[in-house]
């Protein structure tokens, strides 16, 4: 009860008091802050306990051990948040079981022109279109170095957002860079081959192109699972080519979905939406939800799928859970609802759990779809 008290405290504090603020700023400036203050907190031991007893909460019935690493609960930071690695000493203390970091590209990247971030509102959902902001690879590598990291920390790559990289020579290249980088490095690695916002489009949704991409990626030793991150618009056809080419390749699992940038989707309430940038939050959560359920059917539940879209709360995360994945990942929803929402989504978890019976979270991965 103390622990459920805290987060609604936490929760009206946030978006009664400080959202209505924060919302009145540019999203960009707000989120740049925001990191600032995660990075002072991290560095020292007062101000990460005082994180830890505002937000934390942990039970054993979230615990699992997936492809030989430990997650202590399944809820994560989506890739796209941390883009530069600058967080990750708080991050254990906000209550999350892992982190994504970047997306990291070979090259330093500046990403598209301002502006380039946007909330919607009335559709609980954000535009998105930084374009891969981030320091590259070589300076990413260089901050991780020597940290203790407390929590699994997959590092996702993707292609230098440039004109250089749109030749599939050169993006697989740059792709191989940062693959290379970070080969030894981190929990587990993500391709991402979904970025709807980068120079070129998304050439490697392409079976042929991703193809070339995956065996050269083949080629660099590395002990570390890797992911592929889905776009989130794909076809059925579209789908099944991609998890045919995976099939044939070092891929263990798959991040289902990037952002969505369908402006028809009845799900968006706002008037005024930027036509450039894809779409998060709930506007993708059905989206997501969708393809986890054809990816664990697809696949016979044989790779692991890390949900991403739309999750705000304990059932949102469940529901993709029994839908088949076993990790879920978010930004969107804490964005809406404040930092408290991960210990009080990982708390509503063990409630559901306990309502259906379930002692530990992994027996509910796929309950929805199991034949």
């Amino acid at each position: 009860m103390l622990i459920k008290a805290r987060n609604a405290f936490f929760h009206f504090s946030y978006t009664k008091i400080l959202k209505p603020f924060y919302f009145a700023l540019d999203p960009e400036m707000v989120h740049n802050r925001m990191l600032g203050v995660g990075a002072l907190l991290g560095r020292f031991s007062p101000t990460r306990w005082l994180t830890r007893a505002s937000f934390f909460y942990s039970n054993p019935k979230l615990e699992q051990t997936i492809l030989g690493i430990k997650f202590p609960n399944p809820i994560g930071l989506a890739a796209g948040f941390d883009k530069n690695a600058e967080i990750t000493d708080i991050l254990p203390d906000v209550g999350f079981g892992f982190e994504e970091v970047g997306s990291i590209t070979g090259e330093t990247c500046a990403g598209n022109p301002k502006k380039r971030l946007w909330r919607l509102p009335k559709s609980r959902s954000l535009v998105v279109y930084y374009g891969l902001k981030n320091d590259g690879c070589e300076i990413i590598r260089r901050r991780l170095e020597g940290k203790k990291l407390r929590l699994p920390l997959g590092i996702s790559i993707a292609k230098t957002n440039s004109a250089a990289t749109v030749e599939v020579e050169a993006g697989i290249a740059d792709y191989a860079k940062a693959f290379q980088t970070f080969a030894d490095f981190g929990a587990y690695l993500t391709v991402n081959i979904s970025c709807p916002n980068a120079f070129g489009g998304e050439p490697f949704t392409d079976p042929e192109k991703l193809e070339r991409l995956l065996a050269r990626l083949d080629q660099i030793p590395t002990s570390r699972p890797v992911f592929l991150k889905l776009a989130a618009d794909l076809k059925d056809a579209e789908l099944d080519a991609i998890l045919a080419v995976a099939e044939r390749h070092r891929v263990h699992g798959f991040v289902c979905t990037n952002l969505t940038k369908d402006r028809s989707n009845p799900l968006i309430k706002d008037a005024q939406v930027p036509d450039k940038g894809g779409l998060s939050g709930k506007v993708v959560q059905e989206l997501s939800d969708r393809m986890i359920a054809q990816v664990y059917k697809k696949t016979q539940g044989k790779k692991i799928i890390m949900g991403c879209g739309g999750v705000f709360t304990a059932q949102d995360a469940y529901k993709k859970i029994r839908l088949g994945a076993s990790l879920i990942q978010l930004i969107t929803g804490m964005i809406y609802e404040g930092p408290q929402t991960i210990g009080a989504i990982n708390q509503g978890l063990v409630a559901l759990l306990k309502k259906d019976g379930y002692e530990n979270i992994s027996v509910a991965i796929g309950a929805d779809n199991r034949v």
